[in-house]
């Protein structure tokens, strides 16, 4: 029989031990899978690769640019000096300074130990650890301004600072970024850390115009900057935030309290111990006492500047001028004008006021310009023009009594028309026949327009030029009334005549003016007295008229308790008040008001300004001899002179009398709100006019 051969039956996966098919070609799938994943990384690693080293390429290729185009290095070795002008007073008192101060270079093994001490524990506490970045330093900084959402703090070493300093502008680029880092990459390799601190300290700005630390040692303590005490160099340190925000000279108090945290901060870091910042804290720093500023002496100093430059040019280094201020009577002024403005400047709507003093040879001794410099350097003594009401009246009153006019001739306050306008006094009212003197002590309107139209406007005009008035005056029928603007510093030079013995004065300011070696360019030799433009009738007069408006009329409250002689003035609308009154001794003229011309809470020229003479001049004159004020020249009676009086009486036209009454507080009423210099006429029917 036959038999069928056998096949060789098929293997399984289990029995041979090889994978199927399927199984396979999942597993040459899952090679691929992963194949394919190293090969996308690796191609990311390459194009990484690729980048970084592009940006190394771009990066280098920008440093190069900015390091082609770095500042000449040897400007580290050379200083910009700007010239400097000191102002002082005769005694030594530093007024104020412009331009730069530079002191001599200082080794920093000659400088006291905390003074560097602060500056490390105050701007770069890594300063001898880092390379010239601080990578530290710098995220804190960012963490810090990050919080606040704004900067608050700042990563740059001191290397960094330094570098800023000598060779680049303030700009914030991205170009200055990256030079400065680079000239701090420089510094550290070529200068040691001791060196490098060294030239920061003497190059840096400590405010007011000191550059260095020698420079700003003598500036605020009147000392070299070897004996620099932990407080002096603590608030130098402390000035380095904001020199010119923080200086001494300008905020003390500011200053101080910066000192304050540079103490704290060297405490922090284990300079100093708490018990020794707390005693130093409680102890600040002062300026040295000739250093002390008062504070509104800027407004004089800033006038006193031109005079400088007119005198000896502006070519010379590093002046130092001796003024004509006197620093007792500008703090006396400062403290009058301080004292009663925040008393009453609120309750009376007055915003400012402004002073001068002069001696009466034409030397300024005190000027404020305003109520405060550092919110207002608008000097309204010298710059500007506001109309002076009857403080004008005495140029008037000169001009009369040169023509024969006498202080006891009579006259009528009555209704007057020049043309369609007729003046009027305070109060509306007339007050009949009264004296010269009486109508100058209660200024009254009227009788000053009939003495301006009798002598002529063009005459009053003339006499105001010849004591010094450069203001634009017009030959307007109100000129007798001031309602044409004029300066404060003029205004008192015109009365100087008064007290001097009737010479015209230029006002001037300085003394003596040497250059940075001491070479004299300047000196005065003689005041500023020019020509003799009173004699002595007219002046004896003008005396005896304007001492009664201090003693019984409307300057009662300028009353000083000796010999004096004054006026007020008060514009239309309240908008001006001043009093100008002098001694033998002083003339001082004060004005207020507001800067926008708007009216105040009737203040007049008898109220705030007067008082606040009277504070002044009492205490510039306390201990002083007293003198007397030039008297009338006797006069003998002659036909001549009866005749005189007669045709001054009587051939100028005819008034209407009225009843005397009580005299009024003075004022004029001439402006239309707004108006600063054209008359605002009051259109009338009337008497017939004044000719």
């Amino acid at each position: 029989m036959a038999t069928r051969p056998r096949q060789k039956p098929s293997k399984s996966p289990a029995a041979d031990g090889r994978p199927s098919a399927g199984r396979a070609a999942g597993r040459r799938r899952g090679r691929g899978s992963r194949s394919g994943s190293r090969s996308w990384f690796g191609r990311l690693a390459r194009l990484g690769l690729l980048a970084g080293i592009w940006g190394i390429v771009a990066l280098g290729g920008m440093v190069a640019w900015y390091a082609y185009d770095l500042p000449e290095l040897d400007d580290l070795y050379i200083i910009e000096r700007r010239n400097s002008l000191t102002l002082e007073a005769a005694d030594g008192t530093v007024l104020a300074t412009y331009g730069d101060l530079y002191g001599e270079h200082q080794p920093l093994k000659a400088l006291p130990a905390a003074l560097p001490q602060a500056l490390i524990a105050t701007e770069d506490r890594r300063f001898y650890s880092h390379f010239g970045i601080d990578p530290v330093g710098l995220a804190r900084a960012s963490l810090a301004n990050l919080k606040a959402g704004r900067v608050v703090q700042g990563g740059s070493t001191l290397t960094q600072q330094l570098a800023k300093n000598v060779f680049l502008d303030r700009d914030r680029t991205l170009k200055r970024k990256v030079q400065e880092l680079l000239l701090a990459f420089w510094l550290e390799r070529n200068f040691t850390k001791d060196q490098i601190l060294e030239m920061y300290l003497n190059r840096v700005y400590f405010g007011a115009g000191a550059h260095g630390v020698e420079a700003a040692a003598q500036r605020y303590f009147d000392k070299p900057a070897s004996r620099l005490s932990l407080t002096e160099c603590a608030m130098l340190v402390g000035l380095l935030k904001a020199p010119s925000r923080l200086a001494p000279t300008g905020n003390i108090k500011s200053a101080q309290s910066r000192a304050a945290q540079v103490l704290l901060n060297m405490a922090d870091a284990g300079f100093i111990s708490d018990a020794t910042a707390r005693a130093a804290i409680a102890s600040p720093a002062r300026l040295a006492r000739s250093r002390i500023p008062l504070p509104n002496a800027r407004y004089f100093a800033d006038w006193v500047v031109e005079e400088v430059y007119q005198l000896v040019g502006r070519g010379h280094a590093d002046l130092r001028v001796v003024t004509t201020m006197d620093p007792h009577l500008q703090g006396g002024a400062e403290h009058a004008v301080e004292a009663l403005m925040d008393r009453e400047a609120e309750r009376q709507d007055v915003g400012q006021a402004a002073l001068v003093a002069l001696a009466p040879n034409g030397a300024v001794r005190a000027m404020i310009g305003g109520r405060d410099y550092l919110e207002s350097s608008f000097n309204r003594a010298t710059l500007a023009r506001r109309q002076p009401g009857s403080a004008f009246k005495p140029l008037v009153y000169l001009t009369a009594l040169e023509n024969g006019i006498r202080p006891d001739d009579e006259f009528v306050d009555g209704p007057i028309s020049i043309g369609n306008w007729r003046p009027r006094n305070y109060d509306g009212q007339y007050h009949g026949s009264m004296t010269l003197r009486e109508a100058a002590a209660h200024s009254i309107n009227t009788i000053a327009v009939q003495l301006d139209e009798k002598v002529g406007r063009d005459r009053v005009i003339e006499t105001a030029r010849r004591l010094g008035i450069t203001s634009d005056l017009k030959p307007h029928p109100s000129l007798a009334l001031g309602s044409f603007e004029v300066g404060v510093l003029e205004l008192t030079a015109a009365y100087a005549a008064f007290a001097n013995g009737g010479y015209a004065v230029q006002p001037y300011g300085v003394l003596r003016i040497s250059d940075g070696r001491g070479n004299l360019l300047y000196e005065r030799s003689t005041g500023g007295m020019t020509a003799r433009m009173i004699d002595d009738d007219a002046l004896g007069d003008i005396n005896d008229l304007l001492r009664a408006v201090t003693e019984t009329g409307t300057g009662r409250a300028a009353r000083i308790g000796r010999p004096a002689a004054g006026k007020t003035g008060t514009t239309s609308d309240y908008r001006d008040a001043w009093y100008v009154g002098y001694t033998p001794d002083l003339v001082a003229a004060v004005w207020v008001g507001n800067d926008d011309n708007t009216p105040t809470k009737k203040v007049t020229g008898s109220g705030l300004p007067a008082q606040i003479w009277r504070s002044f001049m009492g205490e510039a004159l306390k201990g002083k001899p007293v003198s007397a004020l030039p008297a009338p020249a006797a006069r003998s009676f002659s036909l001549s002179s009866l005749w005189d009086s007669i045709v001054s009486q009587f051939g100028s036209g005819s008034t209407q009398r009225a009843e005397p009454q009580a005299a009024p507080v003075e004022r004029e009423d001439l402006l239309a709100p707004g108006q600063n210099s054209e008359p605002r006429m009051i259109w009338q029917t009337g008497p017939q006019p004044v000719r």
